[in-house]
This record gives C-alpha cells, sequence and structure tokens, in this order.
C-alpha cells in the first residue's frame, strides 16, 4: 500500500496562536499530520516548531480561505503530497464589532467571507475528496468541524456582522451534516461561549483574564479535547452541535 494512503491528515484552517493551534497539536499527538493554515506563513513557524519538537508531524501553508482558487490548490496540494484530509476544523473567527449606524458595507462583507464563506469553500473542497473515497459500507469517511460562537446562536448590540455571519455557519453545518452524515461524514458545530485564554484577553480585558485563576475563562488545550473527542465518537452516537464555556458564564 502506498505510505502516503496511511498518513492520516488533519487540516487546521485558521490556525491562530491559541485555539486553532491548541487544536492542531491534539491531532499531532494523535499521530495525524496536521496541515495548519493562516494567510501569514511566517504566523505559522512557532506552532510547526513546536508540534515537531513534541515528536509531531506539521505542514504550514499560507491560504487566503475567502479564495476559491486558493482553496481549491491547497486542498489538491495536501492530498497529493502529503495524504487524505481525514479531518477538516474551519476556525476561522472574523469577530469585529461595530455599530449598525456606523458599520460599512466593504467590512460587513468581509467579515461573511472571512466567517461564513470561507467555511462553505472549504467545507466543499474537503467533503468532496471525502465523500469520493472507497472505502466499506457504512465506513466513517471523514469529520468536518466548524468552530462557532455565541453569536451563532443570538445578535448582541454592535454585533450585526459577526452574528450574520456566524449564524449563516451555522446553517451551512446542519446543512451539511443532514446531506453528509448518511454518507459517512461526520460534521460538527461547536459554540465556544466565552473568553478565551488569549494575548488579546489578557492585554485588553485584565479583569475579565484575571479569572483564568478560578477557570473563568476558557482554556484553548480544554477546547482542543473536545474537537478530538466529536472525530473519536462512534457514528451510532454522533453529536451534531455542543456548546463549551466556563461553569462562571451566563448563558
Amino acid at each position: 500500500m502506498n505510505a502516503m494512503a496511511l498518513t492520516k491528515t488533519a487540516l487546521i484552517v485558521g490556525a491562530g496562536d491559541a485555539t486553532g493551534g491548541a487544536i492542531a497539536r491534539r491531532f499531532a499527538r494523535e499521530g495525524y499530520a496536521t496541515c495548519v493554515t493562516r494567510r501569514s506563513l511566517d504566523k505559522l513557524q512557532p506552532l510547526v516548531a513546536q508540534i515537531e519538537a513534541d515528536g509531531g508531524q506539521a505542514h504550514a501553508f499560507a491560504c487566503d480561505a475567502r479564495k476559491e482558487e486558493e482553496v481549491v490548490a491547497l486542498v489538491e496540494q495536501i492530498e497529493s503530497t502529503i495524504g487524505p484530509i481525514e479531518v477538516l476544523v474551519f476556525n476561522i473567527g472574523a469577530n469585529v464589532p461595530e455599530s449598525i449606524l456606523t458599520e460599512t458595507a466593504r467590512k460587513y462583507f468581509k467579515v461573511w467571507e472571512m466567517a461564513c464563506f470561507s467555511g462553505f469553500l472549504n467545507g466543499r473542497e474537503v467533503a468532496k475528496r471525502m465523500v469520493a473515497r472507497e472505502l466499506p459500507q457504512g465506513a466513517h469517511r471523514g469529520t468536518i468541524i466548524f468552530t462557532g460562537a455565541t453569536a451563532s446562536l443570538r445578535g448582541a448590540a454592535n454585533f450585526g456582522a459577526f452574528s450574520g455571519a456566524k449564524m449563516a455557519l451555522r446553517a451551512l453545518a446542519q446543512s451539511m451534516a443532514r446531506e453528509l452524515g448518511p454518507q459517512g461524514i461526520h460534521v460538527a458545530h461547536v459554540v465556544v461561549d466565552g473568553a478565551i485564554d488569549t494575548e488579546f484577553i489578557r492585554s485588553n480585558f485584565p479583569e475579565r483574564y484575571a479569572l483564568k485563576e478560578s477557570d473563568g475563562i476558557l482554556n484553548p488545550e480544554h477546547i482542543a479535547d473536545t474537537y478530538w473527542m466529536l472525530h473519536s465518537q462512534p457514528r451510532d452516537a454522533w453529536t451534531h452541535e455542543i456548546d463549551v464555556r466556563p461553569w462562571s458564564e451566563k448563558f
């Protein structure tokens, strides 16, 4: 058998310094070749170095997830040179608050492109590959996980663009789950509700960050454990939507 065919591959779109990076490290620890993307290749180098230092395998790609031609080329390159993509995690945020009175059409559209349209492009391209695999009847062909937010469920003041995009992404995930589930593809949507332990929260919201000492903000490593759990589920008990939040978060 071709050695490449044995390479379990996970694609993490939006592998940032917090949640995305933690998800990549989690799958790498489980023996997956982790393919991580951001628009800037340089920003991925510390993550790749850390995964490799821990004994894992990682590949970095610069890709604008909003550009169809770049996404098509990315998936083709991974499938032809690294291995079949068994897991796709779409983890692009685009949380940019703005009053509806001052929101511009350009920024509103950009938020939608980042948080929703790019999810469609990446989900479609990977799903096409998963469905085409020749596997035994009833086999698990792969997992596609979309990262959602509080805005996926309700629209807060000043979050018209972000809420609209995240709600649309949630609807996309539901539609894909209903179409692709019977074909052996597990599609899941994770609602991440609450502040995450990031440099942005530490620098801009010190009072909120202080809650870390009492487990009041989300640990990216623990979020990543949830993603691994979803991928590991038997198909007779697949979860489509799950929410993760600190014990103290109001909802």
